[in-house]
């Protein structure tokens, strides 16, 4: 079969390293009785490994060419392929019960994929991503950091997370402009409080983080005045950066009690 051409389009760069790969694979750590699910599969680097460990494997492709190769290579009764894109695939409709995720997730659409895989937590085991490292910074950084803000929240409300791998251009091809990293994500439900409404609370974290240099009181007017923050022990004048998860959490909750 012909030399596959990366598509920007789906911002494609192929892991290659083995070293990387098995670094990958270790902490993933799949046993014959999970359900594994990978994401971009891309030219099997990744999806070899797992199979010599698991009976069998889910993975969600939207390149309808490796979509070919990977047909051609394995058989359906060790592969099924979920074609689509990995934004609209409802990942909970492969089993009714836990799973896995893997994946050396597409850097142009990181983020957005990031929440919507969040949205599975509650049925998930855990996740290993491959990510630009400036996203995982993002995703694991402290309050009063230049790197704390939405995602930041968002993520730690719902999952323990750790970087597992530190994994540099070279090991992919093409290499990408990028360094790039390995992210554990584990559901914690509870572990900094728990919303009554989650949709106010992602709209709250969005609120707040949509002018980083400007504090709360400027950013939540309409919404939350100083003296309600003053008596649930939040400063007012503080930036969003400098408020801790469990901080927003209490306040949604608050703004749920009281609404009009």
């Amino acid at each position: 079969m012909s030399q596959h051409i990366p598509r920007k389009r789906f911002g494609q760069n192929f892991l290659q390293d083995a070293s990387v790969i098995e670094g990958i694979v270790h902490a993933v750590n799949p046993q014959p009785s999970d359900v594994v699910i990978e994401i971009g599969p891309g030219l099997g680097a990744i999806t070899r490994p797992l199979l010599t460990r698991l009976p069998h494997l889910h993975v969600a492709e939207i390149d309808r060419d490796i979509i070919s190769r990977l047909k051609a290579e394995f058989p359906p009764e060790r592969l099924t392929i979920h074609e689509g894109d990995a934004l609209k695939f409802d990942f909970g409709s492969i089993t009714d019960g836990p799973f896995k995720i893997v994946g050396n997730l597409p850097y142009n659409i990181s983020t957005p994929l990031l929440f919507h895989l969040a949205s599975f937590g509650q049925r998930v085991v855990d996740m290993h991503f491959m990510l630009q490292k400036e996203v995982i910074d993002r995703m694991v950084a402290e309050p009063s950091t230049t790197d704390y803000g939405r995602l930041s929240v968002m993520l730690q409300y719902r999952f323990e997370m750790e970087r597992v791998l530190n994994v540099p251009p070279g090991a992919f091809w093409p290499p990408p402009k990028v360094d790039s990293a390995v992210v554990r994500m584990i559901p914690a439900p509870g572990r900094c409080g728990i919303a009554r409404d989650e949709a106010l609370l992602e709209d709250l974290v969005t609120r707040a983080f949509s002018q980083r240099r400007k504090t709360l009181r400027n950013n939540l007017k309409g919404l939350v005045d100083a003296e309600a923050l003053e008596a649930l022990g939040i400063d007012p004048g503080l930036r969003p950066e400098n408020i801790p998860v469990e901080d927003y959490v209490r306040l949604a909750n608050f703004l749920s009690e009281n609404k009009a």
